[in-house]
């Protein structure tokens, strides 16, 4: 029998690659464990694109809770197909993991537009789901965590409010942000991370359509941390001591911004831990959320 080239052996090794990374990537996707899964729901369109969601209802619970999840990406990549919160399912909670206008299709602020189109359209839809629109959390990884921080600041800033959507009547209003490992001061971080704000294929440049450093008023009006006041809702922060990509100083100016405020913030640093990875999602930290979340949206019903 002959021995296949050397090129074709080579071509199967790649295929069967790609198909391991295919498969990991799905099952690493949507694993909520609930009796109700709705993957592919569109909340609005804007031009051509429809703006998508995915939502997921708990077994046993009635009237749950929601907490709505918004992905990473340095807001020019990834998907709301990845949500590594649907654990909270089983906790009784429902989670929606919510897309958005990349930075290559729009600019700020749509992204944050879009995004509170997604509540307001969730709080519409409530009645036909069976959660409770009434107690709305909202988390987000790395960009989707700067977002969420954006969502839950700036209810009184219309023009963040966008007019994106058919539901102007309902509140995009949240009870509680949970931040993981989110950019929070664009002004800072063309201080000490230019290479993220200053340069051409910059995620901040490409996100504000502008440097930071030039554009000093609109990086702070852009920024999270230039928005906390008596409002701000219940804050949970997640941060690795050894972030490179966000550096820590970002929640460590968040926490501070809350706390001068009199707000309610926990600042948890993960010793070791980058940005992102397992380590955030131990037994321990889920519990930490879990609370959290038990914690401000029980307070929601007596707002």
């Amino acid at each position: 029998m002959k021995s296949l080239p050397l090129k074709f052996l080579g071509l199967i090794c790649l295929l069967t690659l790609i198909g391991t990374m295919l498969f990991q990537s799905r099952s690493a996707q949507f694993q909520p464990g609930t009796a109700q899964d709705s993957r592919d729901l569109v909340f609005a369109t804007v031009g051509s694109q429809e703006l998508r969601l995915a939502l997921f209802i708990p077994e046993s619970a009635k009237n749950p809770p929601l907490v709505v999840y918004i992905h990473g990406g340095g807001w020019s990549q990834g998907s709301y197909k990845s949500c590594p919160i649907c654990w909270l399912t089983q906790e009784g909670f429902a989670v929606a993991s919510v897309s958005y206008r990349l930075s290559n299709v729009a600019k700020f602020p749509a992204q944050i537009h879009d995004v509170k189109a997604a509540v307001r359209w969730l709080r519409a839809h409530a009645p036909d789901y069976g959660y409770d629109a009434e107690r709305i959390a909202v988390s987000g990884s790395s960009a989707g965590a700067y977002l969420a921080l954006m969502m839950g600041l700036t209810n009184s800033d219309g023009d963040l409010e966008g007019s994106v959507g058919d539901h102007a009547d309902q509140s995009s209003r949240v009870d509680a942000i949970i931040d993981y490992f989110g950019p929070t001061d664009f002004v800072l971080r063309s201080k000490n991370q230019p290479r993220k704000t200053e340069y051409r294929f910059s995620s901040v440049r490409r996100l504000l359509g502008a440097r930071a450093s030039q554009n000093v008023e609109l990086a702070a009006y852009a920024s999270p941390a230039y928005k906390v006041d008596g409002a701000a809702p219940p804050l949970l922060i997640f941060h690795g001591s050894r972030d490179s990509t966000v550096y820590l100083d970002q929640s460590e100016r968040m926490a501070e911004e809350y706390r001068k405020a009199g707000r309610d913030v926990t600042l948890e640093v993960i010793e070791g831990a980058g940005h992102g990875g397992e380590e955030f999602f131990t037994e321990k930290y889920r519990r930490v959320v879990v609370d959290f979340l038990n914690t401000h949206l029980r307070q929601a019903d007596n707002r």
